[in-house]
């Protein structure tokens, strides 16, 4: 295994491709610092995308749900798919309208997902994938019983085709307009916790 993934057909960025990155820890920070991922994939001639919680073990990637989920039976069956991860970082002002954009991290993976069988390797998914929600809180509640891991389909993606494109820094005006009288510059944008809201059920005694 080396330090960056192989460029594809699939992989190889044609708009900006300076922007493209295929080294491999790269694109796992991008997707382990997300929580949401987007899969696309076709159902006959009916494309579908659809959001669902993702983690990460190695070079797999896990999502999960409930065995009748329409995403995971077409994934299940063999449908190819297209998995992306995006953050966005920044908006960048220009001193013209074509040149504004924004500054962002994405990674886009393609693939085939498999169902994971294996029961060692579905619990262990599971706990990976509790431990990112906060480590150490499956020591504290309860894991699924028999029939809720029965009734929970796992399904893993094994990361060889991946792409990571990331812009940042400034924007980038021309020459003709630099005198233009007009604040341009980046406005971060950032995502970080709240404060916690307890529930409203009472606590437990023990």
């Amino acid at each position: 295994m080396t330090d960056r993934y192989t460029q594809t057909e699939l992989t190889r960025i044609r708009r900006i491709a300076q922007y493209a990155n295929y080294d491999r820890p790269t694109v796992h920070a991008i997707v382990d610092a997300g929580w949401i991922c987007q899969v696309a994939f076709a159902v006959g001639e009916q494309a579908h995308c659809i959001p669902t919680a993702h983690w990460r073990i190695g070079d797999t990637l896990y999502i999960h749900g409930s065995n009748g989920s329409r995403l995971l039976k077409a994934l299940a069956q063999g449908a190819s798919a297209c998995v992306c991860i995006a953050h966005l970082d920044g908006l960048v002002l220009a001193r013209s309208a074509f040149n504004h954009t924004m500054n962002y991290r994405s990674a886009m993976i393609y693939g085939q997902f498999r169902v994971v069988e294996d029961e060692a390797e579905k619990w262990r998914s599971f706990e990976v994938f509790m431990d990112k929600i906060e480590p150490g809180r499956r020591h504290e509640v309860r894991m699924p019983d028999d029939s809720e891991f029965a009734a929970t389909t796992v399904l893993a993606l094994d990361i060889e085709q991946a792409v990571a494109k990331i812009r940042q820094g400034p924007p980038e005006d021309d020459a003709a307009d630099m005198d233009i009288p007009v604040w341009a510059g980046v406005w971060p944008i950032e995502t970080r916790f709240g404060t916690p809201v307890a529930d409203a059920q009472p606590e437990a005694v023990i």
